[in-house]
């Protein structure tokens, strides 16, 4: 069996969990079935690179965001002529996965790793791009031989977004963590990001790592953190803003809080694995404030860290942290956001008051991550959706 999977991101571009999630399950699916990457951006090893055409990308005044990946889309559907199955990730690539199929007889398989109706602050970044968002995804979702979700929230909200799909088509495989690459790592005292940045080893620091946009929540963590603890620091790994507007209002948050707080620390730069294992392990909590989050695989990896999770109990999180056992989860109300955070400093601030606790709930989270995540198993469920569409 051929596959031609469909995805932006692949590394070395990848800034966010639907890329993690390509990059890993693609390692193990190449172990059981022939897979061609097709992906966004500049050439690279391991995958066909497709970009905009040129007459948009050359564009004055610049095309709208959302005709450009339409127009990579169609060179994608051209390339994947020869596969087996075409599989797309995020509505960036859910079109070529639908004419692929169309063009080349093939049947489509659809991973959902979030929604566009759910995410309505992308029109600040798409404009009426938005709409066509909209659009391309209606249609590949409920034109898939298969969706998969990657958590069961996320299945229910799948159905509910798109009543007239058969629930027989949709299929949970959670997203994984590889725990041979994310697992507990002390500060390299000659290579240390946390001493770079001046982080004091001898007080309680919590973490943040995402990109700044309204789902992740930024905003929320920052409110919170005036109501942290005095001695606890705060590492924002925090960049690739949606918007400049999103951008604007979060370096003035951190500004504010940085003037009646010492120990804040923004990094906006996208850091490599092994300095983001080195905070998320030093951290006593990772903190997810997100207001939509299909699954969240940075909970994973904080968890795989050996390191306590504070998160929303939005979307799929709670299928990733266990209330009580592996971190604490924080119930988010879009209608009370003043007391979601104040939740969220509460439970930080019981984590770092409680030491014993926050190394429990993190020996707990990486056993979780080894028992229940495995790529392997992902990539042998992901083979079965393939064989079930293709009859």
């Amino acid at each position: 069996m051929r596959v031609a999977m469909m995805t932006r991101e692949y590394p070395p571009d990848v800034y966010g969990g639907a890329g993690v999630h390509v990059t890993e399950l693609v390692a193990q699916l190449r172990r059981l079935c022939d897979v061609d990457v097709h992906c966004m951006g500049e050439p690279r090893e391991g995958a066909f690179a497709h970009q905009p055409d040129p007459a948009l990308a050359l564009a004055e005044p610049p095309a709208n965001p959302a005709l450009s990946t339409l127009s990579t889309d169609l060179r994608m559907v051209h390339a994947a002529a020869g596969a087996d199955v075409v599989h797309s990730h995020t509505w960036y690539t859910g079109m070529a996965g639908h004419i692929a199929a169309l063009l080349h007889g093939v049947p489509h398989v659809l991973t959902a790793h979030s929604l566009e109706p759910r995410r309505p602050w992308k029109a600040e970044q798409l404009g009426g791009g938005y709409q066509v968002s909209l659009w391309v995804e209606r249609t590949a979702v409920t034109g898939a031989d298969g969706v998969i979700a990657v958590s069961e929230g996320m299945r229910a909200d799948v159905l509910d977004v798109y009543p007239t799909l058969d629930p027989a088509r949709v299929h949970v495989i959670r997203n994984g963590i590889d725990t041979g690459v994310w697992y507990p790592a002390a500060p390299d005292p000659a290579e240390s990001v946390l001493a770079e940045l001046g982080v004091d080893p001898e007080r309680p620091m919590v973490a943040f790592v995402g990109r700044i946009t309204r789902q992740k929540g930024v905003p929320h963590l920052i409110a919170a953190a005036h109501r942290f603890a005095p001695e606890v620091q705060l590492v924002l790994c925090a960049g690739a803003p949606d918007t400049p507007e999103i951008a604007a209002e979060v370096s003035s948050a951190v500004a504010a809080l940085a003037d009646v707080r010492d120990g804040v620390f923004w990094v906006r730069d996208f850091l490599p694995i092994n300095e983001i294992r080195e905070i998320l392990s030093a951290a006593t909590a990772f903190v997810c404030p997100s207001v939509y989050e299909p699954l969240g695989i940075v909970n994973l990896e904080a968890m795989a860290c050996g390191t306590a999770v504070v998160a929303s109990d939005v979307g799929g999180i709670p299928e990733v942290v266990v209330d009580g056992v592996t971190g604490t989860l924080v119930h988010y109300d879009e209608a009370n956001v003043t007391d979601f955070e104040a939740a969220l400093a509460d439970a930080v601030n019981a984590l770092v008051g409680d030491p014993k606790t926050a190394d429990r709930y993190g020996t707990a989270g990486r056993q979780r991550c080894i028992d229940e995540f495995s790529w392997a198993r992902i990539a042998e469920q992901t083979l079965e959706v393939y064989r079930k569409v293709s009859g």
